[in-house]
């Protein structure tokens, strides 16, 4: 990877010193220049001690916590005109390596076509996270957290995440998860930024969705990263609000139950695997 090239951020807000480490873990795996972006939003500046003696991070502390998508935006602002070709966003409860980095821009190189992507999504126990997905409905998001009637749940989820896909097929996903995508800044440039009206959940599939209208979203399977996944929603009140304002507004945004793109893309995206 040539200078500035590539670029990285990672938004913390009170992170866990775990996860701190296996940030600081999977940036040493790196022997080529990359510039990693990190926006602290938390109240103090405490979390920076751990990056002080790493020469690529630019460490940012953002007390104000304007949200997920709003905090990327620094970092994607940053690099929009410097030279940058391909931005990851990074969740800091991810683990991942140089070569799953290289992989994936080898692979956007080879297809301009190209906006938006992402590796497989491992547990740490190694089983695979259902992220890549067809774009939802209103009742999509209810049943997907209900998870009853068990037996229209099981045929819904399966379709909805695309489960019986062939693990190693590379394919076009309409709402790709945000916990470690690459994009491409010239398409970024096109369609625009997160939208910082989600404060967290639904921004990245907004702007998966923006971005599949212009370009190709894709789930690369190649590489994967290990990812400690949780639903602070179903565990948390402030959070679980924080969801359903976004729910309204993603929804108020696209279309609650009249979307005929909706389904047009969904169509096309299934047609893939028959």
């Amino acid at each position: 990877m040539g200078k500035n090239l590539v670029s990285l951020s990672i938004v913390l807000y009170c992170t866990k010193e775990l996860d701190i480490q296996n940030i600081l873990k999977s940036i040493k795996t790196f022997e080529n220049k990359i510039n990693i972006f990190i926006i602290d939003n938390s109240p103090t500046k405490d979390l920076q001690n751990f990056f002080i003696n790493e020469s690529c991070i630019t460490y940012i502390h953002n007390p104000s916590n304007p949200g997920f998508g709003a905090s990327h935006n620094i970092a994607f602002r940053r690099v929009c005109n410097d030279g940058t070709k391909y931005h990851f966003v990074v969740n800091p409860d991810a683990l991942f390596s140089e070569y799953v980095v290289n992989s994936m821009v080898s692979y956007l190189d080879e297809h301009n076509d190209i906006g938006m992507m992402m590796p497989q999504i491992l547990n740490f126990d190694g089983t695979v996270q259902y992220l890549p997905k067809l774009l939802p409905n209103p009742f999509s998001i209810v049943l997907r957290k209900l998870k009853k009637p068990t037996f229209i749940y099981k045929r819904f989820i399966d379709k909805y995440e695309l489960r019986n896909i062939d693990k190693d097929m590379i394919y076009e996903a309409p709402i790709l998860s945000g916990c470690f995508t690459a994009f491409r800044i010239s398409a970024i440039k096109e369609i625009g930024l997160y939208d910082d009206r989600f404060f967290m959940y639904f921004e990245d599939w907004d702007l998966s969705r923006r971005m599949n209208e212009k370009y190709k979203t894709i789930y690369y399977p190649r590489v994967s990263i290990h990812h400690g996944y949780e639903s602070g929603a179903n565990k948390s009140k402030k959070l679980f609000k924080i969801f359903v304002k976004s729910y309204i507004y993603y929804f108020t945004k696209w279309g609650w139950i009249f979307d005929s793109n909706r389904v047009k893309v969904n169509n096309r995206t299934l047609n893939q695997f028959l």
